[in-house]
């Protein structure tokens, strides 16, 4: 298809410079509605599946509160562990394309047996009244099996659909690489209208409704972002894989290790790299040497042996582009691991959050407002707080610091740690509340609702929504810009697993907190009925890890560095952030 239009560069990459008709036709905006449609609609599937799967658990699998919460958080952070196995891939082998596409069908397998699993009698549970529910072992297995053959799906999209998006403007083109800044906003933004359709309309479709039609709906969502994904393709810019980045920083460490007692030259320039204007790897543009990590720069120091040698053995001389990439992935690790402890406060959305909704008031009038719902003020904040971020935040940040996007990508991704804090704070002050009136009037073993309005958790959705804009969106950016130009798919999965591993750290927390206020007999932090339990130390819990990770991050941030490519043309080293430091 994209082959037999284009024409391509020696490093992989289509060449619109010498085609400059084609290169108007494909690209840029003209692409990005169908993609930005495909997110939104699968968005739209994976939320209105996940926002509710907690209330699920509890009322049709029958599970305990806490068990219910570490299944939750086990699967969504398997749902963002999946990403490396697509990324390597679309970066390796299929592209990013061909990636999305194939697990995009696998995903739809996933959510059309989950709509099953819900309706079909013999497979559905067995209820003896409304959200009280008993599901027998198979049962279960094949709700799971569904349950991760989504979260499979999901792992060749999640890390591919950004970055793709992002390909479509060119780097080179200072005009392009402005929009590609605003993209990654309205990316979030597309992500958000489809969260807002999932936590109100099919959240309320769940439990009015039913099962059945509530996960339809989502299938159907995923259904049609396929379409429109598939609809793009004569518009998009295609984009080589330049084959399997594991080996080549593999292969980095191999040579810096076969000569760990070489010396350095004094000069950079004699450190080997090809002479060609192109990078030796498909897709990449040559990357300028960097001081920091410097053992690795070995592995690029030609000895007699190499010049002896008739053709370069990759496993025993890299080139200095090659040593890079694998400096560039080292360098983002601090970074990236600064961003668990946030995903740990974004994942009690879903989780704790519903938790304590669960023991609220949820009627509006006469209307019975499901608990999950509530995230719906989540989605709300993030799609008021994009446009105002973009139009307004920045044009007026910018007057004051003097950087092209108002604040760097890691001055935007710490304000919005700083912010987290405020929400899990709100959060416990909520439920000291709450448990304030269950000890007035002796509410503890009520099966009436609360006499305290669930609209009291809006402060708290509010609060993470916007610390999204500023992290989430950062991160997303960040991860893009920093990585090299022939692993950002695996650079996008790489920050997709703090969500992950935030969603895990979640669950240790729950097992952790679990076994040590429960010993004695006592009802523990996390109950089963949490009128007995003291929620709020989690949350507060939470707060002091947010603001120790904080501090941490700002040591990291401080002495990272921004890559720097270099632009083929000219051969001058291209900085792809004005910043070389954050600047605080």
């Amino acid at each position: 298809m994209a082959e037999e239009e284009d024409i391509y560069t020696k490093d992989g990459t289509v060449d619109y410079r010498n085609k400059p008709a084609n290169k108007k036709k494909t690209g840029t905006w003209k692409a990005c509605p169908y993609i930005l449609g495909n997110e939104c609609c699968e968005r739209l599937a994976y939320y209105g599946m996940s926002t509710n799967l907690v209330v699920y658990f509890k009322t049709q699998l029958d599970q305990h509160s806490a068990t219910a919460a570490k299944n939750q958080a086990n699967w969504s952070g398997t749902c963002y562990v999946m990403p490396l196995i697509g990324a390597f891939l679309a970066d390796s082998y299929l592209g990013r394309y061909w990636t999305i596409a194939i697990f995009s069908i696998i995903y739809v397998c996933g959510m059309a047996l989950l709509t099953i699993s819900a309706s079909v009698p013999g497979l559905r549970p067995t209820c003896y009244e409304k959200d009280k529910c008993h599901a027998t072992d198979g049962q279960t297995a094949v709700f799971f099996v569904a349950l991760y053959l989504v979260a499979l799906g999901t792992g060749g999209i999640k890390p591919c659909v950004s970055s793709y998006g992002a390909d479509q403007f060119d780097d080179a083109d200072p005009i392009e690489r402005n929009y590609k800044n605003s993209f990654f906003n309205w990316f979030y933004f597309s992500i958000n209208i489809g969260a807002l359709v999932a936590s109100s309309l099919i959240v309320w479709i769940q439990q009015d409704i039913g099962w059945g039609w509530g996960f339809g709906v989502p299938a159907v969502a995923m259904a049609f972002a396929v379409i429109s994904f598939f609809g793009g393709s004569h518009l998009y810019r295609y984009q080589k894989p330049g084959g399997s980045p594991l080996t080549r920083i593999c292969q980095v460490v191999v040579a810096s290790f076969r000569k760990y007692d070489i010396s350095l030259p004094a000069e950079k320039s004699l450190l080997y790299e090809t002479t060609a204007a192109e990078s030796a790897i498909k897709g990449s543009r040559k990357l300028a040497h960097t001081n920091e990590l410097r053992f690795f720069d070995k592995a690029a120091v030609r000895t007699e042996s190499d010049e002896n040698r008739g053709s370069t053995n990759n496993w025993k001389l890299c080139t200095v582009t090659q040593v890079e990439e694998l400096k560039s992935v080292i360098k983002l690790l601090p970074i990236w691991a600064t961003g668990i402890i946030f995903s740990t406060v974004y994942n009690q959305m879903s989780n704790m959050f519903v938790l304590q909704a669960m023991y609220m008031d949820t009627h509006l009038g006469k209307f019975k407002i499901p608990e999950a719902s509530l995230s719906v003020f989540d989605t709300i904040a993030v799609i008021l707080w994009v446009p105002v971020y973009d139009r307004m935040l920045i044009p007026f940040v910018r007057k004051f610091t003097g950087h092209k996007n108002g604040l760097s990508q890691l001055q935007r991704m710490g304000t919005g740690l700083v912010i987290s804090v405020f929400a899990m704070v709100s959060a416990a002050v909520v439920e000291v509340v709450r448990l304030g009136i269950v000890k007035r009037h002796n509410y503890y073993d009520t099966t009436n609702d609360i006499p305290m309005s669930v609209f009291w958790q809006i402060p708290q959705y509010m609060i993470i929504g916007c610390a999204e804009v500023f992290t989430f969106i950062g991160q997303l950016e960040f991860f893009y810009d920093q990585a090299p130009d022939s692993m950002r798919s695996l650079c996008a999965a790489l920050s997709l697993t703090t969500t992950a591993l935030g969603s895990y750290v979640s669950s240790l927390l729950v097992t952790i907190v679990t076994d040590l206020s429960t010993k004695n007999g006592k009802a523990g932090w996390i109950a089963d009925n949490p009128n007995y339990g003291k929620l709020h130390y989690f949350f507060l819990l939470l707060s002091v890890l947010s603001v120790l990770n904080f501090f941490i991050f700002l040591v990291v941030a401080k002495r990272y560095k921004y890559k720097k490519a270099i632009n083929k043309d000219d051969l001058v080293p291209m900085v792809v952030d004005d910043d070389d430091k954050l600047a605080l």
